[in-house]
C-alpha cells in the first residue's frame, strides 16, 4: 500500500500543480478584467459628463441619438469581449486540464509499462538460468551414460572371456579328476576350507576318509600319504 502511495504521489503533485496554475490564470485575467472594467468606467463617467455638457450646451437632439447608439455600440461591444474572453479562458484552462491529465496517464502507462519489462527480464533472466541447469544435467547424464555403456562393454568382455575359461577349464578339470579316482580310487571333496584337504578313498574292502590340514603339512607328505592309500595290485 506504501508503495502505490509513492508511486501516484508524482502523479497527483503534477495534477495539483496544473490546477494551481489554472487558477491563478484565471485570477490574473480577472484581476486584468476587473482593471480594464474600472478603467471603461471612469472613461464612461468621463464621456457621460462630455455629453451631457454638451447636450446641456448645444440642445442638439440628433448629436444626441448618434452618441447614444455609439455608447450603446461601445457597451454591446465590452459585453461581447468579456464573454469571448471568458470562454477563451475556460477553454485555455479545461485544455490545459485535458493535457494534464493525458501527461499523467501516460506517465503512468510507461511506469507500467516499465514494471513489465522488468518483470519479463527477470522471467527470461530465469528462464535461462534453469536452461543452463538442464544443459549442466544433461551433460552429466550424458557422460554417466556413456561410462556405463563403457563399463557393460568390459562386462560383457570379462563375461566372454570367462565362459572361454569354463569352457576350456572346467572339461579338462573334470576329465583329470575322473582320471585321478579312476587310478587313486580316491575322490575329494570340493566345498573345503581353503586349507583343508577332505575325501574318501574307496578301497576295495573298506572306505578310508581322508582329512588332512595342509596348513600343517608339506606337499611332499600329503602326496606320499595319499599315495599310500593307493593299492599296488591291479
Amino acid at each position: 500500500m506504501d508503495c502505490a502511495f509513492l508511486e501516484s504521489a508524482p502523479s497527483n503533485r503534477r495534477q495539483f500543480e496544473i490546477r494551481i496554475n489554472g487558477a491563478c490564470r484565471r485570477s490574473v485575467i480577472n484581476a486584468d478584467m476587473s482593471q480594464n472594467d474600472a478603467m471603461h468606467k471612469d472613461d464612461l463617467e468621463k464621456s457621460g459628463e462630455a455629453l451631457i455638457e454638451f447636450i446641456e450646451s448645444s440642445k442638439a437632439e440628433s448629436i444626441l441619438r448618434g452618441a447614444r447608439e455609439k455608447l450603446q455600440e461601445f457597451f454591446d461591444h465590452h459585453v461581447l469581449t468579456k464573454k469571448t474572453t471568458t470562454e477563451l479562458l475556460n477553454d485555455l484552462v479545461h485544455a490545459e486540464e485535458v493535457v494534464g491529465q493525458k501527461l499523467l496517464d501516460l506517465e503512468q502507462l510507461k511506469s507500467q509499462m516499465a514494471q513489465e519489462v522488468e518483470r519479463m527480464e527477470q522471467e527470461v533472466q530465469r528462464s535461462l538460468s534453469k536452461s543452463q541447469i538442464l544443459d549442466s544435467e544433461q551433460e552429466f547424464l550424458l557422460k554417466e551414460l556413456e561410462r556405463l555403456r563403457d563399463t557393460e562393454q568390459e562386462i560383457q568382455t570379462l563375461q566372454q572371456e570367462v565362459d572361454e575359461d569354463t569352457t576350456e577349464v572346467i572339461p579338462s578339470a573334470i576329465y583329470i579328476a575322473q582320471l585321478y579316482y579312476k587310478v587313486t580310487k580316491i575322490k575329494l571333496e570340493v566345498d573345503t576350507e581353503p586349507h583343508i584337504l577332505r575325501g574318501v578313498h574307496y578301497g576295495m574292502d573298506v572306505a578310508t576318509p581322508i582329512n588332512i590340514d595342509t596348513s600343517t603339512r608339506s606337499a611332499c607328505e600329503i602326496s606320499d600319504d595319499l599315495w599310500s592309500l593307493v593299492t599296488t595290485e591291479w
